[in-house]
């Protein structure tokens, strides 16, 4: 009988163990939620120097150098056509449509039509002699 009765004290133990881990678990939750409260509303970011102004400023503060290379860099990679800048270029005004506002997306859509139509987005490096009067090559 006592075979059983150690069973069940195991048994009794085992669930003590796991009350007091849950209640581990939920003091390190509550200090987690806490600490998340108490954190600075105001947050200041330190950016490189920049001799047009101070290095450090608010987090919603995106300084211009940081927006023009950003839009460099969106700019090369929409530009890149390491095939065919007919199919290229549409895949990559899609890819990077996260990236560009509704009107820019629908002006770069504009824009890849227009050249397509002339004839200004096939990646070839010969030079084409084209009527002036319909832009057909000719």
């Amino acid at each position: 009988m006592s075979k059983f009765k150690n069973a069940l004290n195991a048994r009794d133990h085992h669930i003590q163990t796991l009350r007091a881990g849950c209640g581990v678990l939920l003091v390190l939750l509550i200090l987690a939620l806490v600490g998340w409260m108490m954190s600075p509303r105001n947050l200041t970011i330190h950016n490189p120097p920049d001799l047009r102004a101070g290095s450090s400023r608010a987090w919603w503060e995106i300084p211009p150098s940081t927006v023009y290379a950003f839009s460099f860099y969106i700019f090369q990679q929409l530009n890149s056509w390491p095939k065919d800048g007919d199919v290229d270029y549409p895949y990559r005004i899609e890819t990077l449509s996260a990236y560009l506002t509704p009107t820019c997306k629908e002006l770069l859509h504009k824009d890849a039509k227009q050249r397509k139509d002339l004839g200004r987005i096939a990646r070839s490096r010969a030079w084409r002699v084209r009527n002036p009067r319909t832009g057909l090559p000719g």
